[in-house]
């Protein structure tokens, strides 16, 4: 039997109320030196503001100011601030700017991304990111955190499966990521859902990372350092860069992370084309970019791109680079200043960014008590509320793999139960990378012990690694059981930052242990998979010994109780897959290629399932249910667009004699006339209610020349009982969802014969130029 929520909470809370004391902050009212600084005047404009306080700093003070741990200036009244704080899926104490050793000493551990992605639940997102920023807001006033900007979401496309930090991202596609970033940022920021609420004041401050085309860590020899990622036009436009654009146009984040590596040639940070005239120019970006920790030295160091540190300082600042996360800039600025390498006002052009931000925060407002957002108490933190979000954002996360002959749910009367593998009862592995102190702690094994009193553990390796184990001994405990449970697969000692994989097998001997394990028990076993990245479990899917297969990703302080009401029926499992899972046949193809499309002449298959032509384990967005459900296209609005009624509008032909017309010639009023609503009939066939997401894709009518095989431009949960049906509707917007990039990396719609796919159900659409 499973023990209550409240009583659960009861034994297991590990944070304490109290003693808080509180933050520094800036303009003092009961100094009476403060009212004759324009910068302390809340009524003035941010931006005269900032350019008060700049133009008050000497040089030297100014300097001071460009690095992530910002020292006070005394006789302006301003304190310290630490720019670093992590708050990836909760708040972290990885960076400097939140510790968890006073009052505080646990913050909410939501899944990690890769996970929560997989409920493909924008809302869901949202909520995660409002709760993250109430916490961080908490912290902050009481006194406990150095600073309210958090270097999240990481929003890089997770493009090779073996990519250690992968887990950090919401997966694939570019989309799905895009969708992500905006929830999440406007979440954490506090605006609302829609977007829009927000007018100057940040609950907390949002950074979109790493930018751009970053996503090899340590791969054999090559590392994030000295990689330059060679890229096309065509796959920035249309892979690497849309999640970036929408975390900044859409999301209104305040903060973009320059990343290590070079793109082209060029080193991210010192990009003036990729921070300038892309992010701050055609994106309309207001807030500061900062540079991952040491980039700007590695550029001089390591790159060899700069010929002297002062080089290094000029190529940053002039390319719109604004805060050094280490103390390159503290070092080498003042001397690039006085050998008239770098003008000041390049100088105070990044403080203007950086005190603004901080404004913004309400930092420079006197006492935060009275002002937005300065009222969050510690109440906040580990609440009921927040607690209750981490266990439902696991549930929808996990993905059902595989369920033969219906062997799941486990019925309740199980009379004997044996849980074995290494990540069974480690709550370390739940929890995943950028991750603080979690609320509580409730392991697999000890959720699982709630629903069958006889319930026997062995770990079968001592680790992951499993190079040693006692398969003999995990063998018995299988024989004697009436089920038998495997809680299998990888953790951060075999990928994580700065550790990418060079396989996509189960470590050591894992896989001879399910296989061993599965032969004794009495009936076929399930097997769960704790990973950020996907595993080549091919042996498993096709072995009729192992009955049930889960992936949990690493799922949160939630986790364990989640897992353990998926597998007894308490909750119907309804994730879906962000990544397409590869064999391992495709390790053959290097980590270092960058190209999205296939090349069939030099045997290279593409990546993600826009693109790739190869086999698969299993394919995005494959999930399982205890349930089925069927789709059908109910009403769409119109089936030919029309874009033809303008003289003014050129047309043009592809290659394979495709015509197409530029998006950005079709114009922002057209693109609103001719939205396409879809309404989509979704029906539960099943007996148990579910929370299930829907994905709308479209494909063009015309394979190859680049187009990708599909591309997901929807998608939407609906709940229903046992056989009921209901009813979803999606907006199309041409210009966004039927349009690609070509390649010259400009955005096309081209004329004939569109399908809108959902399940085995399409819908033709015609564009006619």
């Amino acid at each position: 039997m499973m023990l209550s929520f409240v009583s659960l909470l009861s034994f297991t809370l590990l944070f304490i109320h109290g003693g808080s004391t509180q933050p520094p902050f800036a303009c003092d009212s009961s100094n009476p030196e403060t009212k004759n600084y324009l910068f302390c005047q809340t009524e003035l404009p941010i931006t005269q503001r900032a350019r008060d306080l700049v133009s008050r700093l000497t040089l030297d003070e100014k300097i001071s100011q460009l690095v992530n741990s910002a020292p006070a200036i005394p006789r302006l009244g301003i304190p310290a601030y630490e720019w670093w704080s992590e708050a990836l899926h909760g708040v972290s104490n990885v960076g400097p700017g939140v510790r968890f050793d006073g009052t505080i000493k646990a913050a909410t551990s939501f899944p990690q991304v890769i996970l929560t992605a997989a409920s493909f639940d924008p809302y869901q997102w949202y909520r995660i990111g409002q709760a993250i920023g109430r916490e961080a807001r908490a912290m902050y006033n009481a006194g406990e955190a150095n600073g309210m900007t958090f270097w999240a979401p990481n929003i890089n496309i997770f493009r090779d499966p073996r990519w250690g930090r992968g887990q950090e991202t919401p997966g694939e596609d570019p989309f799905v990521v895009g969708k992500y970033a905006v929830s999440y940022v406007r979440g954490v920021q506090g605006d609302t859902f829609q977007g829009g609420k927000l007018h100057g004041h940040l609950q907390a401050s949002a950074c979109c990372k790493h930018f751009t085309a970053y996503d090899l860590d340590n791969w054999k020899g090559t590392n994030r350092f000295l990689f330059d990622a060679r890229v096309t036009v065509q796959d920035l436009a249309d892979t690497y860069q849309p999640p970036f654009e929408k975390c900044v146009r859409d999301g209104r984040a305040s903060g973009v992370m320059c990343a290590y590596n070079r793109v082209n040639g060029v080193p991210s940070c010192a990009d003036s084309s990729l921070l300038f005239k892309t992010v701050r120019g055609e994106w309309d970006f207001k807030g500061y970019v900062t540079s991952d920790c040491d980039a700007v030295a590695i550029i001089h160091n390591d790159q060899g791109y700069a010929k002297a540190p002062e080089d290094a300082v000029v190529d940053v600042l002039k390319a719109g680079m604004d805060l050094n996360c280490g103390s390159y800039l503290q070092n080498y600025t003042k001397s690039a200043v006085l050998q008239k390498k770098l003008p000041e006002s390049q100088v105070d052009r990044a403080l203007h960014n950086l005190f603004a931000v901080r404004m913004r925060l309400g930092l420079f407002n006197g006492n935060p008590v009275p002002n937005p957002f300065g009222n969050i108490g510690t109440d906040q933190i580990c609440s009921p509320e927040h607690q209750i979000l981490a266990l439902e954002a696991a549930r929808n996360g996990i993905v059902l793999l595989k369920n033969d002959a219906k062997l799941l749910p486990l019925p309740k009367s199980t009379m004997s139960l044996a849980v074995i593998g290494p990540n069974a009862n480690l709550p370390q592995t739940l929890i995943g990378n950028y991750a603080g102190p979690p609320c509580k702690s409730v392991t697999p094994l000890q959720a699982l012990e709630n629903y069958v009193k006889n319930t026997v553990y062995h770990p079968g390796c001592d680790t992951v690694s499993c190079s040693t184990g006692a398969i003999d001994k995990a063998v018995d405990s299988a024989k004697r059981a009436d089920y038998v449970v495997l809680i299998m697969g990888l953790d951060q000692t075999e990928e994580r930052e700065a550790l990418d994989r060079v396989d996509l097998f189960l470590p050591g001997r894992q896989q001879e242990l399910i296989v061993s394990v599965a032969k004794a028990a009495k009936r076929p076993v399930v097997l769960v998979l704790l990973s950020g990245g996907p595993i080549d479990i091919s042996f498993a899917k096709d072995d009729p010994r192992i009955g049930g297969i889960f992936w949990a990703g690493y799922p949160g302080e939630g986790g364990g109780n989640a897992l353990a009401e998926v597998i007894f029926g308490d909750h119907n499992p309804g994730g879906r897959l962000p990544v397409t899972w590869y064999p391992q046949d495709f390790t053959k193809v290097p980590m270092t290629d960058m190209r999205m499309r296939p090349e069939s002449s030099l045997d290279y298959p593409g990546r993600t399932y826009r693109f790739y032509k190869g086999d698969t384990v299993f394919e995005f967005g494959y999930g399982l249910s205890y349930s089925k459900y069927s789709y059908s296209f109910t009403r769409v609005s119109q089936n030919n667009l029309y874009l033809n009624h303008s003289s003014s509008l050129h047309t043009k032909e592809t290659s394979d004699s495709v015509r197409y017309m530029l998006v950005s010639e079709v114009g922002a009023e057209i693109c609103d006339e001719r939205k396409i609503t879809v309404h989509v009939g979704v029906k539960n066939n099943g007996e148990l209610a579910g929370k299930h997401p829907v994905l709308l894709y479209v494909r063009h009518g015309n394979h190859g020349n680049g187009r990708p095989k599909k591309q997901l431009i929807g998608f939407q949960s609906v709940i229903l009982s046992g056989g009921e049906m209901g009813e979803i509707q999606f907006e199309v917007s041409p210009c966004e969802h039927l349009s690609r990039a070509n390649e010259y990396g400009l955005m096309v719609m081209e004329e004939g014969r569109h399908f809108l796919v959902v399940g085995d159900d399409k819908h033709p659409i015609t564009i006619i130029i």
